[in-house]
């Protein structure tokens, strides 16, 4: 409704009485103190669309400001909306007017309330031009040039309605280049446990493209303007869909509660039940259903990119089996802070793989991989990245191209004197794997990290000698950092 006022019902009980000035007064104050603690703020906000709805529906502002140059209209029925949102209207971003409201808007956003940064909901709509999309649009232009919005951070939900809907993901830069983010859809393919049993899951496409999507070993759409993994944001689980909880308790959605029959929300969630759907007592499956998430945060925060993290994620939180809950102000969509001890034990393996990622930077690099020996004089110097089998032979296009193929082992290295190589290895069978650990002229590894474990608390790190055989429990991922 309104493109310059925070959501009301986010601001606390005192702060609505004092009406919208208390409430913008809250959030700025909100922003300020999140500053100190060292946290940056990234406001979501919606410009592809007004709360107006349909044609013919309620008029709250733009409708009745000027409902043919603010709205987009079908080519061929001017009468009616060409909507692309889903919600039965679409702002008209090939209008000056439009993109003169946005880019105040954003402006204000910055300037006023001090957020830095912005989250652009369904992206693809903001560069539409009477042509179709189009990466110099004025808007995505305006947004990158501006002096003002330009030092901002800018992340895009590159989805959409219609033709090239994912287009809204290639945004240019400053530097005249096209960032592009990778889909979510490659971790839940990779993730032991979820992509031999998904029906959507994309057939025949081997290791190649779950692999690439998650791990991020090299330089994707090979442009000389493209910047690092980190400009890559990774995620299996966001505002919109299954917790990653759900992912492991639900085939199906149940968004009955919402009022619409079960027909809002999405039915491709490439999630799988173990065996029962919902709740269950049944030891086993608790069990496969806490590894399968292990496996799924694990798989992100051990990627190349920067990871996010659903909140309650952390925590297994659900939404019972609720994939569109946004209008559930109630237990489906709250956080329960009563937890279970399987619940801590989760925290703790994501606080513990968070610390492995902070303290060693060949978990987290500024540069997209190569495949390259950066020290090929020295032989116990190891390449700054590689993939092996599960016998510990180099990959082959055989393997890569394999649908078969479950088990694989990644390494990475950096040329930094100092820092530690990383032996990422994935069993994604049902059944326990023999791994034979690369053999080379490198330092000894330690265990640091595995999904099998509940906890890594108090957990005793083993030594792998390269050549050794190490075995792997069914459905999981193990980090191996070298000895120093």
């Amino acid at each position: 409704m309104g493109f310059f006022a925070p959501h009301a019902a986010y601001a606390t009980e005192e702060a609505r009485a004092k009406g919208a000035q208390g409430v913008l007064d809250e959030f700025v104050g909100m922003v300020d103190l999140l500053h100190q603690a060292g946290l940056e703020v990234i406001l979501d906000v919606v410009y592809n669309h007004t709360a107006e709805a349909g044609w013919g529906d309620r008029t709250l502002a733009w409708r009745g400001l000027d409902n043919h140059d603010y709205y987009r209209r079908q080519p061929h029925s001017p009468g009616h909306y060409d909507d692309t949102t889903g919600t039965g209207n679409t702002l008209d971003f090939a209008h000056p007017r439009v993109v003169q409201m946005a880019m105040d808007s954003l402006r204000y956003w910055v300037e006023e309330v001090g957020v830095d940064g912005f989250r652009f909901d369904l992206a693809a709509t903001l560069g539409r031009t009477g042509h179709g999309f189009s990466t110099r649009h004025p808007f995505l232009v305006g947004i990158t040039m501006d002096s003002l919005i330009g030092g901002s951070k800018a992340h895009r939900r590159a989805v959409g309605h219609g033709p090239r809907r994912l287009a809204g993901g290639q945004l240019p830069r400053a530097d005249g280049g096209v960032e592009r983010p990778l889909p979510r859809q490659g971790a839940l393919v990779l993730a032991p446990g979820h992509g031999a049993r998904q029906p959507s899951a994309p057939h025949g496409a081997g290791t190649r493209h779950p692999a690439g999507r998650v791990i991020g070993p090299v330089r994707p759409h090979r442009s000389p303007l493209m910047r690092g993994p980190m400009a890559s944001v990774n995620f299996v689980a966001c505002h919109d869909g299954f917790t990653s909880y759900d992912l492991t308790a639900y085939n199906g959605k149940h968004n009955e509660a919402n009022g619409e029959d079960n027909r809002d929300g999405t039915d491709n969630n490439r999630s799988w039940n173990h065996g029962f759907e919902g709740e269950t007592s049944d030891a086993d499956i608790n069990a496969m259903r806490r590894r399968a998430v292990r496996n799924l945060l694990g798989t992100t925060l051990l990627s190349a990119g920067t990871p996010m993290l659903l909140a309650g994620d952390e925590m297994g939180n659900t939404q019972g089996g609720n994939n569109n809950a946004y209008c559930q102000d109630n237990e489906i969509s709250w956080l329960d802070w009563a937890w279970h001890p399987w619940q801590a034990d989760l925290r703790a393996s994501v606080q513990h793989v968070i610390a492995l990622r902070r303290e060693n930077r060949v978990l987290r690099p500024a540069e997209f991989y190569e495949g390259r020996d950066p020290h090929p004089e020295d032989e116990s110097r190891r390449a700054d990245s590689a993939w092996f089998t599960a016998d510990g032979q180099p990959e082959h296009e055989d393997w890569w191209e394999d649908p078969a193929t479950r088990v694989l082992q990644f390494m990475r290295s950096l040329s930094d004197e100092g820092e530690r190589d990383a032996l990422l290895i994935v069993n994604g069978s049902d059944d326990a794997a023999t791994v034979v650990t690369p053999a080379d002229d490198g330092s000894a590894w330690q265990i640091v990290w595995d999904s099998a474990w509940e906890s890594p608390v108090g957990v005793p790190l083993e030594t792998v000698e390269p050549g050794e055989d190490q075995v792997l429990e069914a459905r999981t991922v193990r980090l191996l950092l070298s000895i120093e």
